[in-house]
């Protein structure tokens, strides 16, 4: 498979996942802002799963741009990246429904771990089929971002079952310090192209 094939494979994923995301919202009953209030929970956790979503579909491209051929091995772990974002809408309409409780506020974030994971063995595999002078490998470092991330997911779990929304706090900054695409990244795909 061709490294454009894969990439649109994938960039539909995404596509399906976010149309599936905004599925799960409710038109409110009334034509006021006080209709909007029982739907504000499943609002706010459409917007963080949103952002989730466009962060990974971002950082994919990013490092798919990157990559300088595709193996099986990375067609798996593209799969079971694309698994564990297929578990974000559902995971999103369980804690928007539940205004935020523990135990879905919990899987949230284990779904969110687990998919951060699976990014971190795709990107492993692309470094590995580009062996020693790997331009991605250099670009990310020591991945900081990354292993925050999962210390933050980790603190969110376990928080989660006590203060849910203390976690949904720490998935809120985990959202934000991937908002900026790293410029290490961005640089090294210019000097790619």
């Amino acid at each position: 498979m061709s490294k454009g094939r894969l990439e649109a494979f994938s960039d539909g994923v995404f596509a399906i996942l976010l149309t599936i995301l905004v599925l799960e919202l409710k038109i409110p009953h009334g034509a006021n802002l006080a209709a909007l209030q029982p739907l504000l929970a499943t609002l706010l956790s459409y917007m963080l799963s949103f952002a989730f979503l466009g962060i990974y579909w971002n950082n994919h491209h990013h490092m798919l741009h990157m990559a300088s051929r595709i193996n099986g091995k990375i067609l798996w772990a593209n799969l079971h990246l694309l698994f564990w974002l297929s578990l974000i809408p559902f995971t999103t309409g369980w804690l928007g429904e539940n205004h935020f409780a523990a135990l879905p506020t919990a899987l949230y974030g284990i779904v969110l771990l687990l998919a951060g994971i699976a990014y971190l063995i795709l990107q492993t595999s692309i470094i590995a089929v580009q062996g020693d002078d790997s331009k991605l490998k250099e670009a990310i470092g020591r991945d900081v971002k990354g292993k925050l991330s999962a210390v933050l997911y980790l603190l969110g779990i376990g928080v989660s079952l006590r203060k849910p929304l203390w976690a949904c706090g720490l998935y809120v900054l985990v959202a934000l310090t991937w908002l900026v695409p790293d410029p290490r990244i961005e640089a090294a795909m210019d000097e790619h192209d």
